[in-house]
């Protein structure tokens, strides 16, 4: 079994395979900022499916978002109708949420792609593979990235388009491309 295939079959029971080295990470990872730059990402594997190269330029950055069901707030007084409801039907995965989040921390760098690295009873964590645009552009085949600007913020990374509902192609796709808007909404 080759080294990236092992490290996948850890990740496939990390509380099983990892046993205190995983409590320890967790109660590590609780004390840190919400957004927190890593120097190597954890799941190496997922890291290099995705994009990641050990180069200059290629930034890892571990993001921890509360979880829950999201809510509106509060209502205070009046009539309310039928269909007014406190939960907030948000059409954002947890993981676009996170990537959005590590972009504004980091404004000078894009987003490449992220992963899920773990989760416990209050938090969710990710890592996102981040790149910054002046050093980047200029390895052979990224020059992509000197016209690309908030490519998390349009919905064009990986979990923006399986939130938007792009994964898929052919019959019953129909009304999603480009957009759910420029569909009135018809689709999905």
């Amino acid at each position: 079994m080759g080294m990236y295939q092992s490290i996948r079959e850890i990740w496939k029971q990390p509380k099983k395979n990892l046993g205190d080295l995983w409590k320890q990470r967790l109660i590590e990872w609780r004390r840190q900022e919400s957004v927190t730059k890593v120097d190597y990402p954890t799941r190496l594997d997922r890291a290099r499916n995705l994009g990641y190269k050990a180069k200059k330029g290629y930034v890892v950055v571990r993001v921890k978002l509360l979880r829950g069901g999201r809510k509106r707030v509060r209502f205070h007084g009046g009539r309310k109708p039928r269909k007014m409801r406190r939960q907030k039907v948000v059409k954002k995965s947890y993981q676009w949420v996170a990537e959005e989040r590590a972009n504004k921390k980091y404004p000078n760098c894009e987003v490449l792609n992220s992963y899920f690295v773990a989760k416990d009873g209050r938090y969710y964590w990710y890592e996102i593979i981040l790149l910054d645009r002046e050093i980047v552009k200029t390895y052979p085949g990224m020059s992509w990235l000197e016209n690309s600007r908030g490519r998390v913020y349009k919905g064009l990374t990986s979990a923006g388009r399986k939130s938007r509902g792009l994964r898929g192609k052919g019959f019953g796709y129909e009304k999603i491309r480009p957009s759910l808007n420029s569909n009135k909404g018809l689709g999905k």
